[in-house]
């Protein structure tokens, strides 16, 4: 059975004392993948470029494909009409978008002026291995 990584983000907006109104960006993310956002978007205000907005529908098709990947323990793209990163192995999320910034394409992907949404996901296995999944769109 695979377990999702750490704690709802949930805790993390009712935390939020700012009066503001939910966006549709908003959704429940697990720290972990709020941490791959947050240190994707760290590296796109070092080179200049305006940060990636989570987009709903891109963290429930990365969800999807990375737990797929997960289940049948592979690395393998989705081939759909997105830009995507993929990996597994990484112990933190500092450690999958170093890894990304240090290949030419993925590093592509996160440096991308035109892309404008992300979706994330991470999955650990039983045995501890996690599975990452990041997805790009205009």
């Amino acid at each position: 059975m695979l377990a999702k990584v750490a704690i709802c983000a949930a805790a993390l907006l009712a935390a939020d004392t700012t009066n503001e109104a939910p966006k549709k960006a908003e959704i429940e993310l697990i720290s972990i993948e709020r941490n791959v956002i947050l240190h994707t978007n760290a590296e796109r205000k070092r080179h200049r470029l305006p940060p990636l907005e989570v987009d709903p529908d891109l963290v429930k098709s990365a969800r999807s494909h990375c737990s797929w990947m997960t289940r049948r323990r592979t690395l393998q793209h989705t081939g759909r009409a997105v830009a995507e990163n993929i990996a597994m192995g990484q112990r933190s999320s500092k450690d999958v978008v170093e890894d990304w910034m240090g290949s030419s394409g993925h590093r592509a992907n996160i440096l991308n002026r035109s892309y404008r949404r992300i979706g994330v996901a991470a999955y650990r296995t039983e045995s501890g291995t996690i599975f990452w999944c990041q997805q790009f769109l205009r």
